[in-house]
């Protein structure tokens, strides 16, 4: 990691001679549980910064608005988001895009008071770099770098210089295979944020190139002693995921792959163990309050062979140095659900929990939390928050089948095994008025519990995606009994199976539709890089309307077997 990063060597003294003086009086230093994943559900592509005694850790987003979260924390356990990167329309959106386009791979540095994120805006403009003085923002307006062409460019400071790393075409653009890619570098101005001189490929196609590697990826360059160690991921990201290293003198390099690599992997482990954790790669090396290092990087953990719907996850696990090389070290049969660490854990107070089993009620009375999102962009003149009523959507005819921005406000699904519940206040006046909650993986993957009116009736509706934006087909429906407008919905996740219940009184619930197929919803199905979102939606089905619904508040709670 940069020096700048690093503790000083009177805090590495005197952290070792604190440890040194309560081993010697018999006492032990504070231990934490790391729960993995640190960050449950669709937070892909971590990147991890440490200042002083601040962690500071960014995420994909894709094409969900806000772009990019700013986690914090002072024990790489108890995270609280603290921004957003990519917070304003102005700085930029992705209306038209697909939800698994948009923002790419981020990685986040600190150098001289300043920080920067780095990340590729796939499909448009391409990579760009943002400044901060403060990492809960603001964020600067992105300053794209044309000369910086492919992927997932991290930056590594040394001195007065900064360098850019990324993926990018093989030599000559002139691959020898299918998903041949190559890692480059290149100078870039700290002041003015441009590229400076040529390009350099330092890896060509991965750690043996007459073995064929696919996709070297997400890399990143760091100096220790006198090696600079050049990492990423290898394989693609799914289940042949891995990560691998090379050092060299230079940061130009030439740069040697180590002789053991991948230094993490979880493709050869059985595919019928119990609870697995598959996929692994894509990391990040960075000091612990304990002065070792840990990696954070993505797994996922399917229910069923490859089949997951919470997405992409952040893991950690410890990391040893041996002969002067990185080597992750998770332990018998691959990452594990927990490490033990000599560190005090540090509550965030505020933070929403993001590891284990947890539950929580979301109140929308003053403001949101900064882990909601939107698709695409935010119509802050689309919505509204009060006491009485919770949060109000104008309903919008954009649909979430489509690339517009639809009036959705949407929380991660975290768990495998867990409960979402709504109160909505909703009067139909038509057939196309619809709104309720939404288990949304892409345009053409969802499942949507709603209230609508059929016959000059109000019922409930269960719907389902189709290739069709415009044709979803109903799984369910039943008359509403009461005169109200005021209905609970709730969504289960049990694994492979999502269950649609309804409430009219608050206490007795109504099953609409249960045991309905979630691999439907899985990555695996729907192809693409993102995980599901329990969505509070309303929509007038491409017609005008001045209708609205409210949403009183949102319920979530995980439970998920592995945990208890």
């Amino acid at each position: 990691m940069p020096a700048s990063n690093r503790p000083s060597p009177l805090q590495a003294f005197l952290a070792a001679l604190v440890t040194l003086l309560l081993h010697s009086s018999g006492l032990s230093a504070q231990s934490i549980e790391l729960v993995n994943p640190i960050l449950a559900g669709f937070y892909p592509d971590p990147s991890i910064v440490r200042v002083g005694s601040d962690y500071y850790l960014v995420n994909s987003t894709f094409a969900y608005f806000p772009g990019i979260p700013v986690m914090h924390s002072k024990d790489l356990k108890n995270w609280k988001q603290i921004g957003n990167v990519i917070s304003r329309p102005s700085q930029m959106n992705f209306l038209g895009d697909r939800m698994t386009r948009g923002l790419f791979a981020p990685a986040i540095e600190h150098h001289n008071g300043t920080y920067y994120v780095t990340c590729t805006m796939i499909d448009h403009k391409g990579n760009f770099v943002v400044t901060a003085k403060n990492p809960a923002g603001p964020w600067s307006d992105p300053v794209f770098l044309p000369q910086v062409r492919g992927i997932d460019p991290s930056l590594y400071f040394e001195s007065d210089k900064a360098y850019v790393i990324y993926n990018s075409d093989p030599p000559d653009n002139k691959p020898l295979y299918d998903g041949h890619r190559s890692i480059k570098i290149i100078e870039l101005n700290p002041q003015t944020l441009q590229t400076v001189g040529e390009a350099k490929i330092v890896v060509n196609g991965g750690v043996d190139l007459s073995k064929k590697p696919v996709w070297i990826e997400g890399p990143h360059l760091m100096k220790r002693n006198d090696w600079y160690y050049l990492y990423a991921a290898e394989g693609g990201t799914s289940v042949n995921h891995t990560e691998v290293v090379f050092r060299g003198k230079s940061p130009w390099g030439p740069f040697t792959p180590y002789e053991h690599n991948p230094i993490l992997s979880q493709r050869e482990l059985p595919k019928d163990r119990k609870d697995p954790i598959t996929s692994a790669g894509h990391a990040q090396f960075v000091e612990g309050p304990d002065g070792k290092t840990y990696a954070i990087f993505l797994a996922v953990r399917p229910y069923e062979g490859n089949h997951y719907n919470t997405g992409r996850e952040t893991f950690i696990v410890p990391v040893e140095w041996k002969d002067e090389w990185p080597v992750m070290v998770p332990g018998p049969n691959g990452v594990q659900y927990s490490y033990k660490a000599s560190f005090p854990e540090v509550k965030q107070p505020g933070a929403l929990p993001q590891n284990g089993n947890f539950a929580y009620t979301l109140s929308f009375d003053k403001q949101l939390v900064p882990e909601l999102l939107f698709m695409r962009t935010v119509d802050s003149s689309n919505f509204s928050l009060s006491k009485a009523k919770g949060l109000t959507l104008k309903l919008k005819p954009e649909t979430v089948a489509e690339t517009g921005n639809p009036a959705f406000v949407g929380k991660r699904q975290q768990h495998m095994y867990c409960t979402t519940e709504t109160e909505l206040t909703f009067a139909p006046k038509t057939v196309n008025e619809k709104a309720g909650l939404v288990v949304f993986q892409d345009e053409k993957h969802f499942y949507y519990l709603c209230k609508s009116t059929d016959g000059g009736k109000r019922v409930l509706q269960l719907l389902k995606s189709t290739a069709d934006p415009k044709n979803p087909e109903q799984l369910a429906q039943v008359p509403l009994q009461s005169a109200t407008s005021k209905v609970q919905l709730r969504i289960q996740a049990a694994g492979d199976t999502y269950s649609f219940a309804y409430s009219e009184n608050g206490k007795t619930w109504n099953t609409l539709k249960d045991k309905v197929d979630a691999r439907f919803l899985s990555t695996q199905t729907a192809g693409g890089f993102i995980g599901c979102v329990f969505g509070m939606y309303a929509t007038s089905s491409g017609q005008p309307s001045s209708n609205t619904a409210s949403f009183k508040w949102l319920k979530y709670s995980g439970n998920d077997p592995v945990y208890k």
